[in-house]
């Protein structure tokens, strides 16, 4: 089931805004948890549903939706998309395994001396994600179709990377055990740098195009989806959600989750034009001061 909302703004100049589109792709038959869409590439979009207490991964493209289970997986998901590969991680018997399908081989890639592997983005031959070691430990990587590098948040008790464009690698790490916080590491400088939503109590950078940053955050409201622009933080709310997380983003389309209850949908959400996403900060801005009030 496909499910379009259009929300219409006018700004306080009389004239009348362009529309911003919530989209809701939901797998038919999903159940337990639903459907999530985790990754964007042009108007290719993967992601992971549940039926019968097991994930199975998705591409959805020009309105058709597309099951994709590597043989012998008990679960899959995938994660991110570039063109016409896809990775994501399975399960089986063994633990989590990497994988990278390009439509007709699956490859599986597991980092040398980890227990479980997990990728989470793609971007040209750069891979990210996260292994753990022998410990329990878990640490970010990145892999670039022959060597793989750690990338250990400093000061973090683990870390995952996120996603990935050009140089510039974003991901999360625990600051404790219930606490999430956000980075952005430059692999030219070998710099990280903090990005947390203000104010937030918990904030996942989950992906990145360019200059552009989106994820989610968690404060005394609830989970919110946010886009970054290197300067300002705008908060995304699905009319009717109880929750709402993005997790990439393609040019002016950004996709992810929302939550009803306990089940969750698909979300694709198009970025109205600049003049109009200032209206969007104006209006979020009035309805968290109305709702403190």
């Amino acid at each position: 089931m496909i499910t379009v909302m259009v929300i219409m703004m006018i700004s306080c100049f009389g004239a009348t805004a362009k529309t911003d589109t919530w989209t809701t792709i939901d797998y038919p038959g999903a159940d337990g948890y639903g459907t999530a869409i985790l990754g964007i590439s042009g108007s290719s979009l993967v992601g992971t549903y549940m039926i019968n207490s097991n994930y199975h991964g998705f591409l959805y493209h020009d309105g058709n939706m597309t099951t994709l289970n590597k043989s012998g997986a008990i679960d899959l998901q995938i994660n991110g998309i570039n063109g016409n590969n896809l990775v994501g991680y399975y399960a089986d018997g063994t633990g989590d395994h990497g994988f990278l399908y390009n439509g007709i081989n699956w490859t599986v890639l597991d980092k040398d001396g980890a227990t479980r592997t997990r990728i989470m983005g793609i971007d040209g031959s750069n891979l990210g994600g996260c292994y753990w070691d022998a410990l329990g430990y878990r640490h970010g990587f990145l892999y670039n179709g022959s060597s793989w590098m750690t990338l250990d948040k400093p000061g973090a008790n683990d870390t995952t990377v996120m996603g990935i464009s050009g140089n510039n690698v974003v991901g999360i790490y625990n600051w404790d055990t219930s606490r999430l916080g956000g980075f952005l590491y430059n692999m030219s400088t070998e710099t990280w740098t903090d990005l947390n939503v203000p104010g937030a109590y918990s904030t996942a950078i989950c992906g990145i195009q360019g200059n552009n940053i989106v994820g989610d955050y968690y404060d005394a409201y609830g989970y919110h989806g946010f886009l970054y622009d290197g300067t300002s933080w705008t908060t995304f709310n699905m009319p009717g959600a109880d929750a709402t997380g993005f997790r990439g983003i393609d040019g002016s389309n950004i996709v992810g989750w929302y939550m009803i209850g306990s089940t969750y949908h698909g979300v694709l959400y198009t970025v109205p034009e600049p003049a109009t996403l200032s209206l969007l900060i104006l209006s979020g801005l009035a309805l968290l001061s109305r709702r403190k009030s």
